[in-house]
């Protein structure tokens, strides 16, 4: 399988099912500013599934656990550990996360899954770089979910538009 690559805003993408790059929950939740995927999920859909979050303890690296989506129109979340303690991602973590959230995805039945660009932000992995580890990490896996990473760009908010990695 090949994850279909667009442009837009993950929180407007028409999937099941949406993936917040997160940390490894070590620090609680209520003492970080939300920043990039998680700020806007705070923003949009409540502080619910940080509250949830919070509650699962810690998260290995390169890890997955999902939560319910708040007041967005999701079935769920699912948090990924994409970044060490240092708050840098690695060819591992993100491939690693990809592996983990799909691994939930098909154990609840979601069918469609969007991402974010793991990596690529707090990271500090470039986005074309990023997008290539994710498309390998999606490539063995055959049937659903159907896999969509977002590259976010401000103002496109209508429908995705593939685009080329």
């Amino acid at each position: 399988m090949r994850a279909e690559t667009v442009d837009g805003d993950l929180l407007d993408q028409s999937v099941e099912v949406i993936v917040n790059a997160w940390n490894r929950n070590i620090i609680p939740w209520w003492l970080l500013l939300p920043q990039g995927v998680s700020g806007a999920i705070k923003r949009r859909g409540g502080l619910a599934p940080f509250r949830e979050l919070g509650r699962l303890g810690a998260i290995p690296l390169g890890e997955a656990v999902v939560t319910g989506a708040g007041r967005l129109p999701y079935r769920a979340i699912i948090h990924v550990a994409g970044i060490n303690m240092l708050w840098r991602a690695s060819p591992r973590s993100i491939q690693g996360s990809v592996r983990a959230a799909l691994r939930i995805a098909t154990t609840r039945g979601f069918t469609s899954i969007a991402f974010p660009v793991l990596g690529a932000g707090t990271g500090g992995f470039g986005e074309a770089a990023a997008i290539e580890l994710m498309q390998a990490a999606v490539q063995p896996i055959d049937g659903p979910p159907q896999v969509r990473i977002v590259r976010f760009r401000p103002g496109r908010r209508g429908p995705p538009q593939e685009t080329t990695p």
